[in-house]
């Protein structure tokens, strides 16, 4: 029987969420009443880009290391101490996904930069996907011709002038998050084009392509604004295909490229609860150094999953080389080719 080149279960569940998607898009929209029909490419774009994502993630999931984490972050999280665990999980998100604070030990400005990247496309997200799903849509009040109410799935949430600062912030708000990306593409930009050992170890389509194909759609995005602004709407047409190319491009992207990083980001945290719970259940001792080295949890954890995969670590005494630590086995493994040389009598040839 030819072997099967898809993961059904995982088909199924980006199959079920996508169609669920487009069901809170029709009546998030009242019907599609408040859905843009200049947004249709970019809808079909996101629902491919979020069907590949749930398909790619749920295959990840089913990895036996990647599962036996989820599953213990899970655990840990709903039992136990709960709010302890919510809090440390709330911390974990403001300072490692919301600030970055994990990019700051490797340099200053590589920090600010990526997290230049990081609000910019956060911001631009939460922006266009509630407009292009048409849960967001904004219209004249009635009885004025200088009032815009905002609408939140068909309710009304807000008012402001249109020459306000508010009406300005708001309609202006893509360019400010299209500023902070090209700015931070442009440093990692400069980085992978003169930094020697990046140059020799970076591939145009992992590496190179991601950062332009952001700034592509920031510069395009802009482009569009100062067309209408300040050119009269000068070649608007060209740059909304161009625009609408290379964010669709970008959505395509993303589940198969560097960019599903960003989506993998916050399980980190479920890791981070697994290293904390691991350490307060106990730790593990080498039997070789007498020195502990990990959590006893992740040994025993390490020994169902690497028996899942099909490798089988354990000693003729009943332990498990996975018992010892990295030093511990390199000292094994010395003392077993000192023993095949004595038996083999040549000790140094």
């Amino acid at each position: 029987m030819k072997n099967r080149t898809y993961n059904v279960k995982a088909l199924l569940i980006a199959t079920l969420l996508s169609v669920f998607m487009i069901v809170l898009v029709f009546y998030g929209s009242r019907e599609l009443q408040n859905f843009d029909a200049a947004l249709i490419t970019y809808l079909f774009g996101t629902v491919f880009a979020f069907f590949g994502i749930v398909y790619r993630y749920t295959v990840w999931l089913q990895r036996p290391p990647t599962w036996i984490y989820f599953k213990r972050g899970i655990c840990f999280l709903f039992t136990g101490k709960v709010f302890s665990h919510f809090w440390f999980a709330s911390k974990e998100s403001i300072e490692n996904i919301a600030f970055q604070k994990f990019i700051y030990p490797r340099g200053k400005y590589r920090w600010i930069a990526h997290f230049m990247i990081a609000v910019g496309c956060t911001s631009a997200f939460l922006i266009t996907i509630p407009l292009t799903f048409g849960w967001i849509h904004f219209t004249m009040a009635p009885n004025s011709i200088s009032v815009y109410e905002a609408h939140f799935f068909g309710f009304k949430v807000m008012d402001f002038e249109l020459d306000s600062i508010m009406a300005f912030l708001t309609f202006h708000a893509l360019n400010w998050s299209s500023y902070l990306v090209i700015f931070g593409s442009l440093y990692y930009l400069r980085r992978r084009l003169t930094n020697p050992g990046l140059i020799a170890t970076q591939s145009f389509e992992g590496d190179l392509l991601p950062l332009i194909l952001l700034i592509a759609i920031s510069v395009t995005g802009l482009g569009l604004t100062y067309s209408y602004q300040f050119m009269k709407g000068f070649a608007f047409d060209f740059l909304a295909v161009l625009h609408a190319v290379t964010v669709i491009m970008f959505l395509i992207w993303i589940p198969f490229g560097k960019f599903f990083h960003i989506i993998q980001r916050p399980a980190q945290i479920g890791a981070h609860i697994y290293n904390k719970e691991g350490r307060r259940k106990g730790m593990a001792v080498c039997p070789h150094t007498g020195e502990e080295f990990a959590s006893k949890l992740h040994i025993d954890d390490l020994k169902i999953v690497t028996k899942q995969l099909g490798f089988d670590f354990s000693m003729e005494d009943g332990g498990s080389h996975l018992d010892l630590s990295p030093e511990g086995k390199r000292a094994r493994l010395a003392k077993a080719h000192l023993r095949a040389r004595q038996t083999g009598g040549n000790l140094f040839g």
